[in-house]
């Protein structure tokens, strides 16, 4: 009989995080940091990759889009094992957080245990594009508020990981959230995000209690202006385009 595959170290780094916290996170803030997902050396693998069309299916000049200024690359199905594997281990543990959202929401929260199958109905649905990025900007450079909704297959969660040290390589290039409040003001928040590290945030909106239960808050992210250095991350979407 075949011994089972020992988990990957970027498995054991996603099972080390203390997922109950990372979830009252969402809730309260509808984003969360994570500590430590991968090493100095590996995000410098990570980034060094990017000058290599073979990893990539396309490439987006944000201005061209007046999505802000910059550039980030969709790479292909054939992911980098440690792309895959982080995006493999990260689903399960972010699958009871979307579920209960989606019941809290009154919305259907079929997602199935394995992400495969799930990429699979993505696909019978005509979302057949790889959606994992890598992004990269420099001076000047800016994302505009957005949401990443391919169409109506949509898994609730995303992640950004950090490449480069925020005050070290670049300044500026904060994480941007804003949250538009149900009768009230938006409120935003602006997270400088360390190397290695992930940042968990909602990829439309989260749940909100009101006078009548539950309520969608919607909510979009982007990119505050690079100010000196260079800023790349790597963005794990749970979705095909």
């Amino acid at each position: 009989m075949t011994a089972p595959a020992l988990p990957s170290v970027w498995a054991g780094r996603v099972a080390q995080q203390d997922w109950a916290a990372l979830a009252g996170e969402l809730d309260t803030h509808g984003h969360a940091l994570t500590g430590p997902l991968l090493g100095p050396a590996e995000c410098h693998a990570l980034t060094a990759l990017y000058d290599e069309e073979r990893h990539f299916r396309s490439t987006v000049d944000m201005a061209r889009h007046r999505f802000g200024s910059g550039e980030y690359r969709y790479f292909t199905h054939d992911l980098p094992d440690v792309v895959a594997e982080l995006r493999a281990s990260l689903y399960p543990k972010l699958l009871p957080i979307a579920r209960d959202w989606a019941e809290r929401l009154g919305r259907p929260g079929s997602w199935p245990p394995d992400l495969t199958d799930w990429i699979e109905r993505c696909h019978r649905a005509g979302q057949v594009k790889g959606s994992q990025i890598l992004l990269r900007y420099g001076p000047g450079d800016w994302n505009a508020l957005h949401r990443d909704l391919f169409g109506d297959m949509v898994f609730p969660l995303q992640v950004v990981i950090g490449l480069d040290a925020p005050g070290v390589d670049y300044t500026g290039g904060e994480f941007l959230m804003l949250e538009q409040r149900p009768r009230a003001q938006s409120r935003g928040s602006a997270i400088a995000l360390p190397q290695g590290h992930g940042l968990i945030f909602t990829t439309r909106d989260r749940p909100v209690r009101s006078t009548r239960g539950w309520s969608a808050a919607p909510m979009r992210h982007g990119v505050s202006l690079i100010r000196t250095g260079q800023r790349q991350t790597l963005g794990l979407v749970f979705h095909d385009a």
